[in-house]
């Protein structure tokens, strides 16, 4: 029969630490490589086109909560969604309220051109 873990000979308890210790290591190494990544690419789109970064945001999100959370990953599903759609909704306000700016602005440059122009009879 298999020993409990409180039978296990000192051998076994060093080995299972051992083992132990190697998947913390290389989980570690993971997380370092992948933030690594993510920091490089970051900045490239700093760079670039700083516009890409909340994209970039939401991807590394999706991309880290299942990987990271494994356990938690269907019970935060509803979370996210609810994120993106909050941001997504919240986008498309801004660019609404950028067009009416937009729209606001022309038409008082109109009317100052309108009103300096010499009038013709």
């Amino acid at each position: 029969m298999g020993m409990s873990s409180t039978e296990q000979g000192p051998e076994e308890a060093e080995a299972q630490s051992a083992a132990d210790a190697a998947t913390m290591k290389n989980n570690r190494s993971d997380a370092a490589t992948t933030a690594t990544v993510v920091g490089v690419v970051a900045i490239g789109a700093l760079i670039f086109e700083a516009a890409l970064i909340p994209g970039m945001v939401l991807g590394v999100g999706a991309m880290l909560v299942p990987k990271v959370l494994p356990r938690l990953g269907e019970g935060l599903q509803p979370a996210f969604r609810a994120t993106v759609r909050g941001a997504y909704k919240a986008g498309r306000s801004a660019r609404h309220a950028f067009a009416e700016a937009k729209e606001q602005v022309h038409d008082v440059v109109a009317e100052t051109k309108a009103e300096s122009a010499p009038t013709q009879l």
